[in-house]
């Protein structure tokens, strides 16, 4: 399951860095699959839509940072634990119950964005 970053968030941007898929935006930002990882080319979106690694994509959120959920991974792969959830101050790094994925499909998703 994907971390989702609730409307308690503070703007404090302690998540944005520890992303090791840098899929954390401040709100309003766009946000790219190859941000941060090493997809190139044609990508498949969690909902099937096929994009551009480097097309930018309309921000999840303009009010708060947010977390895309094509790109988050739960740190496996990476971590004991999501490192978001591990810094926020508070506690709004939350799992993501719109995006439910088994461990195996978060390690297939990590080795997809890092090649």
């Amino acid at each position: 399951m994907a971390i989702m970053i609730t409307d308690e968030c503070i703007n404090c941007g302690a998540c944005e860095p520890e992303c090791p898929n840098n899929a954390i935006y401040e709100g309003g930002v766009e946000w790219a699959i190859a941000d941060g990882t090493s997809v190139k080319g044609p990508y498949t979106l969690m909902d099937g839509r096929v994009v551009d690694a480097e097309e930018r994509q309309p921000p999840l959120s303009e009010d708060y940072y947010y977390i895309v959920p094509d790109k988050c991974t739960e740190c496996k792969g990476f971590h004991e634990e999501p490192q978001c959830a591990a810094v926020c101050p508070v506690d709004c790094c939350v799992p993501d119950p719109e995006h439910v994925e088994t461990e195996e499909e978060l390690l297939a998703k990590k080795e997809k964005l890092h090649l």
